[in-house]
């Protein structure tokens, strides 16, 4: 069963102070949180991706830009990223990266997912990496209405997060660790341990991705739920198969 969580935690405002304050070490913490696997499972969940030359991807919570490797691997060829988040400190590190592409049309949005200026159906891939834990379900289903009207028709999907193992033992350790290990880690490098509490607490309350498949479902797309080493991580991948428009 999913924990409750205080709901000013989920709102945006709050959210991103959060990843403000943690930007400065927030890269090397989500690799220690993951023991590593942060990514390998960034590298799996785009590799369903046929990603053809000029075609457009979007990486929504883009964060420091860590997916874009994996992207620009699999494309091999130039092609169209816009890249979102609402957080101006994580901007100006995934800036940073831009240099590293110079073949690549790379757009940085400084926007809020809910209210961005992408224009609609116009990317043939969206991804996203570590961000869906900090939605609520009303906002999951916002999420999931947005990247409907992003979408081209046959465009594909995929999202990741960090989860809840359903083994028993294997849960009792990763959440010790993300609530009580974590917080430790993050006094060291920031002298605020509650700040990376919060991973503790959003990850415990989202469980895993069962409910954004769910949620998915409901608007305009084939949905598969997958699972990463044992459940440590998970996401949802999909297509847009029918026009809303039409519906």
């Amino acid at each position: 069963m999913k924990q409750s969580i205080q709901p000013n935690y989920y709102e945006p405002t709050f959210v991103e102070e959060l990843f403000d304050e943690m930007s400065g070490s927030y890269a090397r913490m989500n690799y220690i949180t993951s023991f590593g696997f942060s990514e390998r499972w960034r590298q799996q969940s785009v590799k369903t991706f046929d990603i053809k030359e000029g075609d457009t991807v979007v990486d929504l919570m883009t964060g420091m830009g860590e997916c874009w490797k994996y992207i620009f691997k699999k494309a091999k060829k130039p092609i169209n990223l816009i890249a979102l988040d609402f957080s101006s400190e994580m901007i100006q590190y995934a800036k940073r990266k831009v240099p590293k592409h110079p073949n690549q049309d790379i757009t940085i949005l400084k926007e809020n997912v809910f209210q961005n200026a992408i224009k609609s159906n116009s990317a043939d891939f969206i991804t996203s990496g570590f961000g869906l834990k900090t939605f609520n379900s009303e906002q999951l289903y916002q999420l999931a209405q947005e990247i409907d009207r992003i979408l081209k028709i046959g465009g594909q999907f995929s999202l990741i997060d960090v989860s809840v193992p359903s083994n028993s033992f294997l849960k009792a350790f990763y959440m010790f660790y993300l609530k009580r290990v974590i917080p430790i880690l993050g006094w060291l490098f920031l002298g605020n341990p509650d700040n990376y509490k919060m991973l503790g607490i959003y990850t415990e309350a989202f469980d895993n991705a069962k409910e954004v498949a769910e949620i998915f479902k409901s608007y305009n797309f084939e949905v598969q739920y997958q699972s990463y080493f044992f459940g440590c991580a998970s996401g949802v991948t999909g297509k847009k198969v029918i026009d809303s428009t039409q519906k």
